[in-house]
């Protein structure tokens, strides 16, 4: 079966993971330091901070803003349950927005709509790493969270995605353009943001017992610590860490794959005009090349047709305001219902063959032809 997610690690990752167990130093650790400088320095910014996953990063990012109980976060509906769920695990509302159908990226028109005296922070994701637009979002004033999951080497002119906003997240999970297993990470504009992010994610701590009793000689009873905040656990690991920092050396070779199968799927696809292609980033934009995404009148039995021919494909994602768990059920939002009809991802990552690629680009040939 060809996966239509998927990593590439090889023996620089395993060996990174390797040296870690045989140090016996598993947890939290140096590695981790030593990855949130190297990726602060690719996305030439002036901080990250490492935690152990996305989905966390993104509820980090809504309790940094401090906002009050019952205050409202326009997201996009087109994204990740994490995206809402942090919104409403914070304490707020998550209020859903549409999306452009040509790009799946919110866009200020989609926001507009959905302001009320209570709207206090916007979330926006570059969705399949394609760079939102976000001169006219930012310039409605307020603050801005960028879900750059999907965007770890995109760019919007000539700003990295996730460094423009507020404050941005990325994710290092399994599927990733780049993977750690799993583990996340969080840049600000603000400096204050990013140091109360670094106590936070030790369950509130401001300074562990190691660090006191490495840091001064001679403070006595290092081990007792200040808990400045009830939070929860977001540390990430060593293990995690040193996987993510060969990655980060590896990424310029994995993005030029995910760019060859990207450029051979416009190239194979470009003759069914009943199938509509991703769009392309703007001039001066960079692609971030996370999930190759068609839409079809004929979706559903296309996926079966592929799935017969042991290509597996899904669609990310199902609209947030149809989930009856929000409340929004309601609402029309309808150009992210229409995606939810017509889109589908095909298979995208390094570890495809050129004739992985060929049979995806056959198999749908051959449903086109039987079907169009």
């Amino acid at each position: 079966m060809i996966s239509v997610f998927g990593s590439d690690i090889g023996d620089q990752e395993i060996e990174a993971a390797v040296e870690c167990l045989r140090s016996q130093w598993l947890g939290f650790g140096k590695k981790v330091d030593d990855f949130e400088k190297a990726f602060a320095s690719h996305l030439n910014l002036t901080n990250c901070l490492m935690v152990d996953s996305g989905s966390n990063a993104l509820y980090m990012a809504v309790r940094l803003l401090d906002l009050a109980p019952d205050d409202e976060i326009i997201i996009p509906s087109f994204t990740w349950v994490s995206c809402a769920q942090a919104v409403l695990l914070a304490g707020h509302q998550p209020i859903f927005c549409d999306v452009d159908p040509t790009t799946m990226n919110v866009r200020r028109e989609d926001i507009e709509p959905c302001i009320s005296p209570r709207t206090k922070a916007i979330m926006v994701v570059h969705y399949a790493g394609l760079p939102v637009t976000m001169e006219p979002i930012l310039d409605l004033g307020y603050p801005v969270i960028e879900d750059a999951a999907h965007a770890v080497s995109a760019t919007h002119n000539g700003k990295p995605c996730g460094g423009i906003g507020d404050i941005g997240i990325y994710s290092f999970d399994a599927i990733k353009n780049l993977t750690a297993g799993e583990a996340g990470a969080i840049t600000a504009q603000r400096e204050e943001h990013i140091e109360r992010a670094r106590w936070l994610r030790y369950c509130g701590i401001g300074k562990s017992g190691f660090e006191t009793a490495t840091g001064s000689k001679s403070q006595d009873a290092w081990w007792e610590y200040e808990i400045r905040e009830a939070f929860i656990k977001m540390l990430p690991t060593n293990i995690a860490a040193a996987i993510a920092t060969v990655q980060l050396r590896r990424l310029a070779e994995l993005q030029d794959r995910r760019k060859q199968i990207w450029a051979a799927y416009d190239k194979g696809l470009a003759d069914i005009p009943q199938i509509c292609l991703p769009k392309k980033s703007l001039q001066g934009d960079t692609h971030g090349l996370f999930t190759y995404c068609i839409r079809t009148p004929k979706r559903n039995v296309l996926a079966k047709t592929l799935l017969d021919a042991d290509i597996y494909t899904t669609l990310r994602y199902h609209p947030l305001h149809m989930n009856p768990l929000y409340g929004q059920t309601s609402k029309r939002l309808p150009h992210c219902e229409q995606l939810n009809q017509d889109a589908l991802s095909i298979p995208l990552h390094p570890r495809l063959s050129d004739d992985d690629v060929d049979h995806v680009i056959q198999a749908i040939h051959n449903f086109a032809d039987r079907h169009f």
